[in-house]
């Protein structure tokens, strides 16, 4: 995989900065119609250092055009610019929209004012519907050229008036005809409703597919760091995505969705603003507002698609279901306003979805303890908000800052920043949410590392406690006699390149330095008790136990589950699946009585689908080694068992069952580890596929 990540194969980076002499000369330019756009920035992880001409090509993108953290905010809005009527031009423009939204001023209504009215008649002209006068655009409520519904003036709106249609391609052709510009790249303003449930599986299915693409390149990419000699690290998320990007593998790039984005769910969370690009949840790598830009637009206005939001802007309030959002611009590069905010970019495409009411995709920027990003955040998608209302006002730095109302449209699922909230209090204080529910506070008796928990809040069973928390797998003494003698490496401060356990597993370690699993194999060898390293090695991992915060829950469609009051970052391991090792011979006859036993070898091999980089490499080979013969014995899990066995099955899981050997070196008796096979935000459901499910219930019946 090194060559992935080879200067040649990666295409420049987003996010260039644009000289101060191009960005005042684009200012002053009247044949350019488009005004040079500052984004809304957002706190970022930091950038790419070098920039190149190519990189300069790349900024006319318009999904990275703004994305630099080096614009000059100052020469842009100061008023200190070459261009001595760039900053009277701001004025205008603001007086105006500060007038178009106090028209129900009383103070408006007293006595005429010449001025006033000449300022009523531009915000007439600024703000007025561009079709209002052209009977002939606007049929049955259909505005052609925009992409977009509109219900005329002074009638009642219509039910479909949020529906995004296609420009008939006639009326695009004759429009361009009529006219002597060049023709602009337009880019289709769509929505994606009324799926059905096929149609919603498949685009998760691909949304799945394609997020642990991106992980899997992104770990990959840190064992590379963590290689170098230097103190010298790139960053990871940048790098997996620019692959993907030259791999044509980002998701909903041929239009601009508005609405929901296939696939991607309510309460998703994404470790970094890179993984949002990658799915389309949000186009630009930095700036606050994603929208298509006016110059893309076919007819000229911008529209906005979505915003995060992460308390960048002092100006924020954030209500979970009502949220005053600030516009973008005027900050320095301490996020500090520093001079007024324009209505161009991002802020005016806000008040153009707000026109048309157009909603807008918010995801939230929140702070989380072992968060992988430098700002310590990870962002969750919170679902789709109206912009009810727009205006101008001052902010608490004293200058003059656009604010926005959102509020979120009911009928969604429950926002994940909320669940996220809901766990860390649970963190704290596990009796601060139905103290009454909490049957166990740890139905491991402190066996395990942290305690597991047991909430029940649909009936009075308590069938958890009934059975004996078995930490390890219990193998027979067979098994160790049989594995002959042990071996292990000499490594003494952990081990290194090309010690001998890392020549078991193939010559590189499974896992990387903060134990996150590299790649799913068939069997992953650690260190053990002949081994002399200590036991903190990196090669240590699933024998340390379990270090998220479990919890078995009854549930109404798979009877018990788990879930974790932790996110749970992909590749990383969860617990191991225990329970008492029995042979062919004695699992046929308890097997008679009517129990239920765990037979490891009907796991589908999911493993092989945790690194899987076919999508990226043809030339990509599934791992076979270390090889293991066909297990042929059996859990019993009727006594003794752990969190793990009431994991629910699935055939589309979110955890994998990964074969590892540490104790002995008995290959027909590896231990059973789970991993996560993606990101699982606090509270969601873990799944399993346990390959062959009960016929009646689609599960196996010991989670029942």
């Amino acid at each position: 995989m090194n060559s992935l990540f080879s200067p040649e194969n990666l295409p420049p980076p987003p996010g260039i900065p644009i000289p101060a002499s191009i960005a005042a000369a684009t200012a002053t330019t009247s044949a350019s119609p488009a005004p040079t756009i500052t984004p809304k920035l957002e706190p970022f992880d930091g950038w790419f250092n070098t920039h190149t001409s190519q990189e300069q090509q790349q900024s006319q993108d318009p999904n990275f055009s703004n994305g630099s953290l080096d614009l000059d905010l100052n020469l842009l809005c100061d008023g200190t610019s070459e261009d001595p009527n760039l900053f009277s031009e701001f004025n205008r423009i603001s007086q105006l929209f500060c007038t178009a939204f106090s028209a129900n001023d009383p103070q408006n209504d007293a006595v005429p004012d010449p001025i006033t009215e000449g300022l009523q008649q531009l915000r007439n002209d600024a703000f007025s519907d561009p079709f209002a006068e052209n009977p002939q655009h606007f049929q049955n409520g259909v505005v052609s050229g925009t992409g977009l519904q509109q219900t005329p003036k002074g009638t009642s709106p219509d039910p479909d008036s949020r529906a995004i249609v296609p420009v008939p391609e006639e009326e695009r052709s004759s429009s361009m005809t009529a006219s002597t510009t060049p023709r602009r790249r337009c880019k289709e303003l769509v929505r994606v409703a009324d799926l059905g449930a096929p149609e919603q599986r498949h685009f998760r299915d691909v949304v799945r597919r394609t997020r642990k693409v991106y992980d899997a390149l992104r770990v990959l990419a840190t064992v590379e760091d963590e290689r170098r000699v230097d103190s010298r690290r790139g960053r990871s998320d940048l790098r997996a995505s620019a692959v993907m990007r030259s791999c044509g593998l980002w998701l909903n790039r041929d239009k601009r969705i508005v609405g929901s984005i296939p696939g991607v769910c309510v309460g998703d969370v994404f470790l970094y603003r890179m993984e949002l690009c990658v799915v389309g949840l949000h186009g630009h790598p930095q700036a606050g507002i994603d929208y298509l830009p006016g110059s893309m637009s076919s007819n000229g206005e911008p529209i906005a698609t979505s915003v995060i939001v992460s308390g960048g802007y002092e100006d924020d309030v954030d209500e979970g279901d009502v949220i005053t959002y600030s516009g973008h611009g005027g900050q320095d590069k301490h996020s500090r306003q520093v001079c007024h905010q324009k209505l161009e970019g991002g802020n005016l495409a806000m008040e153009r979805s707000k026109h048309y009411g157009i909603e807008v995709r918010v995801i939230r920027g929140v702070r989380y303890e072992g968060a992988a990003s430098a700002t310590g955040k990870l962002y969750v998608y919170d679902g789709l908000y109206t912009i009810i209302d727009c205006w101008f006002d001052v902010g608490k730095s004293g200058f003059g800052v656009f604010k926005y109302k959102l509020c979120r449209i009911d009928g969604q699922a429950k926002m994940g920043s909320m669940i996220m909230k809901e766990a860390h209090m649970l963190k704290k204080d596990p009796l601060s949410i139905k103290p009454m529910c909490c049957v166990s506070l740890d139905i491991s008796n402190r066996v395990e590392n942290v305690g597991v928990r047991l909430f029940n809040d649909l009936d009075r069973n308590f069938d958890p406690l009934r059975y004996e928390y078995l930490v390890k797998t219990n193998f027979p003494q067979m098994v160790f006699h049989q594995s002959g003698r042990g071996t292990g490496c000499d490594c003494v401060d952990g081990c290194v390149e090309g010690c001998f356990c890392a020549m078991k597993n193939g010559g590189e370690f499974p896992y990387n330095q903060s134990g996150v699993l590299l790649r799913g194999k068939p069997l992953v060898f650690e260190c053990g008790p002949f081994c002399h390293c200590p036991p903190h090695c990196r090669n240590r991992v699933t024998q340390k136990g379990i270090k998220n915060r479990l919890e078995v829950f009854r549930s109404r469609e798979t009877g018990w589950g788990v879930r974790s009051l932790d996110l749970i970052q992909a590749g990383g391991f969860i617990c191991e699946y225990t329970g008492v090792v029995l042979t062919r011979d004695q699992a046929e006859i308890l097997s008679m009585n009517g129990d239920s036993l765990i037979y490891p070898n009907r796991f589908t091999a999911r493993w092989a689908e945790w690194g899987d980089l076919s999508m990226i490499d043809s030339n990509y080979v599934r791992p076979s080694y270390p090889s293991i013969p066909p297990l042929d014995f059996a859990l019993d899990v009727s006594r003794m068992r752990n969190v793990a066995c009431y994991v629910s099955h699935s055939s589309t899981p979110n955890v994998l069952v990964q074969f590892v050997l540490y104790d002995h070196n008995n290959l027909m008796f590896p231990h059973l580890m789970l991993f996560a096979m993606e990101n699982i935000p606090p509270m969601r459901e873990l799944s399993l596929d346990y390959g062959v499910p009960d016929e009646f219930s689609g599960k196996l019946s010991i989670s029942n």
